[in-house]
């Protein structure tokens, strides 16, 4: 077999030398701090259950999707389950595509077109910035949840561009490394004066916020004012792809143009049916019950901080993701270490993946963590700290 090129080994060989070599963790039987199932959906035997008898009651029993969603691949789960998402989260349509990351780099690189302006915030997921790179639209990004800097961006940015220039306004309503959210109200009502298209990704805020777990544009009561929403199923609902939500010709256009919609094979029934059943489960009082605890977990986790004098290196949060900066990545990788040999299973997120310098521990918070495990957690980092 051919060695790797060399120029190829000279950039692992500098990923090693910052210790920001990415390497594929071992599963370990350790208390679970680190995983986007915030609600428990990923391991729940009723959603598992309800799976099956779902799939049987609709008489399918084949495993695979067998082709693209164009060709031989739309199986009747994928209308029932979009149809649902569409009412669920009061839009007029909704595509389901294999995974955010499909979703973002097919929305981005094909609906801005050339001499259209994109604004992004700067700390906006990876898979949109590669959505924006692929596409032919001119880009620039505004400092985080910072709604003036982004007025200033496109005022020097509007001169510039052609009279038929659309501006798309790029943000989530939960940031999935700082856990904190924009002010979606003032974007919202900004957008909409000047006729600008927002888009919010609401991967993380699915299942967390809003009623039965809407997300947060519907907790504020926002969504006929954004142009798309995108939501993803492997965070709180536990299972996998996600969703382009949006108007009927919106739909249509991402059919047509949206390659990592049109050149990949579905996703099969059992995942579909998956979705459909975690998304009812949201809906019933023990659904219910997981948000519930995970916004008391919450809660009691930033009191938690509070009373140990930690408030100063975490960032501020109300979600299920909490962050705590220490800079360094050798720093924080030894703290994830003395951490993991407790048992707990915190990630270190290292540079290049965050800023160098905001390097940090990402708690992530669930409905089935104890008020115990969290006390006695943050005290072992306190403790490790200092």
């Amino acid at each position: 077999m051919p060695n790797l090129p060399k120029k190829l080994e000279q950039k692992l060989l500098e990923r090693a030398k910052t210790n920001a070599l990415r390497t594929l963790p071992e599963p370990k039987n350790q208390i679970d701090f680190s995983s986007n199932d915030y609600l428990g959906f990923g391991t729940n035997e009723d959603i598992y259950a309800n799976t099956f008898q779902y799939l049987l009651g609709k008489g399918i029993s084949h495993n695979g999707a067998t082709g693209s969603r164009l060709i031989s691949g739309n199986h009747s789960l994928y209308s029932d389950l979009e149809n649902y998402l569409a009412t669920f989260h009061q839009v007029e349509r909704a595509l389901v595509f294999n995974s955010g990351y499909d979703v973002n780099i097919g929305f981005f690189s094909a609906v801005p077109q050339r001499g259209d302006l994109v604004f992004y915030d700067e700390l906006i997921h990876a898979s949109i910035r590669d959505g924006i790179q692929m596409g032919h639209a001119k880009s620039c990004k505004f400092d985080h949840n910072d709604i003036e800097d982004l007025k200033a961006a496109i005022e020097r940015n509007q001169s510039t561009a052609g009279a038929d220039a659309d501006i798309y306004v790029v943000t989530e309503s939960v940031f999935s490394m700082d856990g904190d959210s924009p002010n979606l109200e003032a974007l919202a009502d900004y957008c909409s004066k000047n006729a600008y298209y927002l888009v919010v990704d609401e991967a993380h805020a699915v299942g967390v916020f809003g009623r039965k777990g809407t997300g947060l544009v519907q907790q504020l009561k926002i969504q006929e004012q954004v142009f798309a929403r995108i939501v993803t199923f492997g965070k709180a609902l536990g299972s996998h792809g996600a969703a382009v939500l949006g108007s009927g010709a919106l739909i249509d256009y991402l059919l047509n143009f949206a390659r990592s919609f049109i050149y990949t094979t579905g996703l099969p029934p059992h995942t579909i049916a998956t979705i459909f059943s975690a998304y009812t489960f949201l809906g019933i009082s023990n659904g219910l019950e997981q948000q519930k605890a995970l916004k008391e977990n919450i809660t009691y986790f930033n009191s938690k901080i509070e009373k140990l004098g930690l408030r100063s290196i975490f960032i501020s949060s109300n979600s299920a993701i909490q962050s705590c900066v220490i800079s360094g990545n050798d720093e924080v990788k030894s703290i994830a270490k003395r951490l993991s040999d407790d048992g707990f299973d915190v990630k270190a997120i290292l540079s290049p993946t965050v800023p160098e310098g905001k390097e940090r521990l990402r708690f992530c918070l669930h409905s089935f963590n104890t008020k115990e495990e969290i006390g006695f957690m943050l005290q072992l980092l306190k403790n490790h700290l200092y």
